[in-house]
């Protein structure tokens, strides 16, 4: 069983599933509206209200997750999250909260993922698609064939933002309503043309907001019940002649809804207008169940992950045999050392490839620039915070070890670091490693065993290992090594 939850700008939500043949059948499902886009301030902060409101809805999460059986959970959070100046400070409090870690992922990743649980749900593996979702804080255009995402893009405009600038105080009137869609439309219209119909054949809204606006067009027989241009301007003439968001009272719309849903309907008509869309059908699929099926392509070894590494070395033209040869020896090495519960294999194995992606930039400097483009680049799957791992993996496999001192009293990390450099040196001095002569450890101080031939053979070692012995003395730690028969 898997658990997703979406911390999302207006919502809080969570999907308990389980993969059931060619489906994952959510088992649990809950929703809190916590309007955490609503909490921010002036400044940029998130009220102390809105952390408080967030944090009782987790510690309720955190009961309910821990009543399943679960192989694997992962925590996201959207644009609101990614905005807040003090998140910082909220985001260990939450983390406590839910007793998982929170990814604060990007808006194209939020669009991968919504996009990996639609395509999963439709039974087309050949259809062109676009969808569209319309979130508290973000808006998603993703176009794709089958399970295969051509193009995502996210854009600062939702529903919680709109509703709040245009129409104050709850009201709601011709003026606002034109002012909501102007502004949505400048916001796509530099982006629409990649997205125009003839690059797709059907439109699918996956957000709640257009869930919502769906139930509501065809319980109210507005239109012909579909989501097009004619039945959402007939919607909004229904919303204006309320006057007011607390007197909206329509079959399919829950009142607590109605302050959000008024400024969704003007992104979706910005939208509709902006892209040419005649018809967009309404989908039961998005975020979390992306989260999901992305949870059970990691656990069934169809990591997504590696095909971003593997297709960011092709972009910036890494030797693979070199590259492999480095990941595969970091991680024999790494395990040598025994790491703990925090492991880093897999990240190594990732850096180790990557190591020498800097080179493209120049020679000069390659690790720094390595770690940088890492860092910074979109890569499909990772969270920043794995990205930031791989960085500093990437800043520290060469040359003085102070820039990553701090870091180095994590000890998991500082055996990575370890394995990483002794990696890369090997390869260097063309040594071919059969690891039965050689031997690692580190505990209080770093232990090396070499075969004595090695050394003989290999005339540079001695010089990069006694470089090695002074890098490790800079930052108080202790490397000894010792040639063995």
């Amino acid at each position: 069983m898997y658990a997703a939850v979406d911390l999302g700008s207006n919502s809080f939500r969570l999907h308990i599933g389980k993969h059931d043949g060619d489906a994952i059948r959510v088992l649990k499902s809950m929703r809190e509206p916590i309007r955490l886009a609503a909490g921010l301030d002036e400044a940029g902060n998130l009220s102390e209200a809105a952390i408080q409101r967030a944090i009782a809805c987790l510690k309720t999460f955190r009961l309910t997750l821990a009543a399943y059986e679960l192989d694997a959970v992962r925590v996201v959070a959207t644009s609101t999250m990614r905005q807040a100046r003090n998140v910082a400070s909220f985001l260990p409090q939450a983390e406590e909260a839910i007793g998982y870690p929170i990814e604060i992922i990007s808006g194209e990743e939020e669009g991968r993922l919504i996009y990996m649980g639609v395509a999963n749900s439709l039974a087309q593996p050949n259809e062109r698609r676009l969808v569209v979702d319309i979130g508290g804080g973000s808006t998603e255009l993703i176009l794709g064939r089958g399970a295969d995402i051509e193009r995502v893009e996210s854009f600062s405009v939702g529903s919680v933002k709109q509703s709040l600038s245009f129409f104050v105080g709850g009201r709601v009137d011709a003026a606002s309503y034109e002012a909501a869609i102007l502004s949505a439309r400048s916001h796509f219209e530099d982006g629409a043309p990649p997205y125009h119909p003839q690059f797709w054949k059907r439109a699918y809204g996956s957000s709640g907001t257009i869930r919502a606006i769906a139930e509501i067009i065809e319980k109210n027989g507005l239109g012909k019940g579909d989501l097009s241009a004619p039945s959402l301007e007939a919607l909004k003439k229904r919303f204006i002649e309320f006057g007011h968001v607390s007197k909206i009272d329509m079959p399919g719309l829950r009142p607590d809804r109605a302050g959000t849903i008024v400024g969704g309907l003007a992104i979706l008509i910005a939208i509709v207008h902006e892209l040419g869309i005649n018809q967009m059908q309404s989908i039961e699929a998005g975020l979390r169940m992306g989260v999901m099926w992305d949870l059970y392509l990691r656990s069934t070894r169809r990591d997504r992950r590696e095909q971003s590494v593997r297709l960011f070395m092709e972009r910036f033209h890494v030797d693979q045999a070199r590259a492999e040869r480095v990941a595969n020896d970091a991680v024999t090495l790494y395990e040598q050392m025994k790491p703990g519960a925090e492991n880093y294999s897999q990240h190594l194995f990732w850096s180790a490839l990557l190591h020498e992606c800097g080179v493209v930039v120049s020679q000069t400097g390659s690790h720094k620039h390595a770690s940088y483009l890492v860092e910074n680049a979109d890569l499909p799957g990772f969270t920043t915070r794995e990205q930031k791992a791989m960085s500093r993996l990437l800043l520290a496999q060469k040359g003085n070890l102070r820039k990553v001192s701090e870091l180095l009293g994590e000890s998991d990390f500082a055996k990575a670091v370890v394995a990483l450099r002794l990696a890369i040196l090997f390869m260097h001095s063309r040594i071919e490693l059969d690891f039965k002569g050689i031997k690692l450890r580190m505990k209080n101080r770093i232990e090396l065993e070499l075969r004595r031939e090695w050394v003989a053979e290999h005339p540079t070692v001695a010089y990069w290992m006694e470089k090695e012995q002074e890098f490790w003395d800079e930052v108080g730690v202790d490397l000894s090594i010792r040639a063995i028969a």
